[in-house]
């Protein structure tokens, strides 16, 4: 049985979560209106997962959120509006260590046959994701070498979904100013949600971080994001590569692609010149791609059990035997900049 807190101030939304969820075989429910309710549910409860409002009226959800962390840590999903404040404190939620996101309709009107069961799949993915309170106090450990590749054009792939706002916060801002490839990165969002992302990345990281909204060419020292509500292409023009972004794709699950991204990439760049990433997510996607992009050559990184929210698409990628090296997310980094020959000697890692 999953024990799920609701804490919502609406007493519609408590009402609306606590049937939905009371129909189902698996879920004990028991709802909080406020911040106070909710943190001592918290403990009497002891729940495997909260539903989480962004607004709270004495305490707002992201203090809730932070007190939750702290005091006893469990899978969290955000409850929040489809506005532009709600986009932004529900960004701020995931790096604070939420695992996933609901967005409810501004005008507070909710459509139980539409939302209902895309609410079910998350709280319950969640409520078996793994809580990672201190991403980047972990430091890599040494072994195994991994050695530098030189080429004229390189780039680095990266595969991500559930878990991975959080994950790429930590990657990326330990990424240098002079990273010398540059970063393309496939983060299942909707549409309304990668542009604020991309800029709050680009104020965490050295690098430049933009969302690809129009046909670029990628440069060095910048990190593209795939605008969500697309999928994004690597095409070779006149001019050198460019980044596309595409209309979704009904060949493809989930969106950006993963698998669009990887495929498009190995048709126009050498695989040895290409670094796969694949992080936290639930499914596969990407993890066939990146499978050819390993068997021709290429170098790919699985993000280890260990450190993974949800450990779905680098297990994908790992069981098909596709992965040059399994690292906790924490030392992805700086196998990154070892692998760019951007040290002075190798850098080595236990994997």
């Amino acid at each position: 049985m999953i024990r799920l807190l609701v804490a919502d101030d609406s007493a519609t939304i408590r009402h609306y979560l606590n049937d939905l969820f009371r129909a189902q075989d698996d879920f004990e429910v028991q709802c909080a209106s406020n911040g106070e309710e909710t943190r001592r549910a918290l403990h009497q409860f002891a729940p495997d997962v909260v539903c989480l409002d962004i607004e709270m009226p004495d305490t707002d959800g992201l203090t809730v959120l932070s007190h939750i962390m702290v005091e006893r840590p469990c899978p969290v999903v955000m409850f929040s509006a489809l506005t532009a404040k709600g986009t932004a404190a529900s960004l701020q939620a995931l790096a604070l260590g939420a695992v996933d996101y609901i967005l409810k309709p501004a005008d507070g009107k909710l459509d139980a046959a539409q939302l209902g069961a895309e609410i079910v799949a998350k709280v319950r993915l969640a409520a078996a994701a793994h809580v990672i309170t201190s991403w980047q106090a972990r430091l890599p450990r040494v072994d195994p070498i991994l050695r530098p590749a030189h080429a004229h054009e390189r780039l680095v792939l990266i595969g991500v979904s559930t878990g991975g706002p959080r994950t790429l916060e930590g990657l990326l801002s330990a990424l240098p100013a002079d990273f010398p490839y540059p970063v393309v990165v496939a983060q299942h969002m909707p549409a309304y949600f990668t542009a604020p992302f991309a800029q709050r990345l680009d104020q965490l990281c050295a690098l430049s971080v933009v969302e690809v909204s129009r046909a670029v060419a990628p440069r060095a020292g910048t990190v593209y994001v795939a605008r969500g509500g697309a999928d994004l292409q690597l095409l070779r023009r006149a001019s050198g590569l460019v980044l596309q972004p595409q209309p979704e794709s009904d060949q493809y699950r989930w969106h950006p692609s993963v698998q669009m991204l990887v495929e498009s990439a190995l048709q126009h760049v050498p695989a040895k010149q290409l670094v796969g990433v694949m992080l936290t997510g639930m499914g596969d996607d990407g993890a066939s791609a990146m499978h050819r992009l390993f068997q021709l050559g290429g170098t790919t990184i699985a993000e280890a059990e260990e450190s993974a929210v949800v450990y779905g698409m680098p297990r994908a990628l790992i069981e098909l035997g596709g992965a040059t090296h399994v690292l906790p997310a924490w030392a992805i980094a700086d196998a990154l900049v070892a692998l760019s020959g951007h040290l002075p000697q190798p850098l080595t890692l236990q994997e």
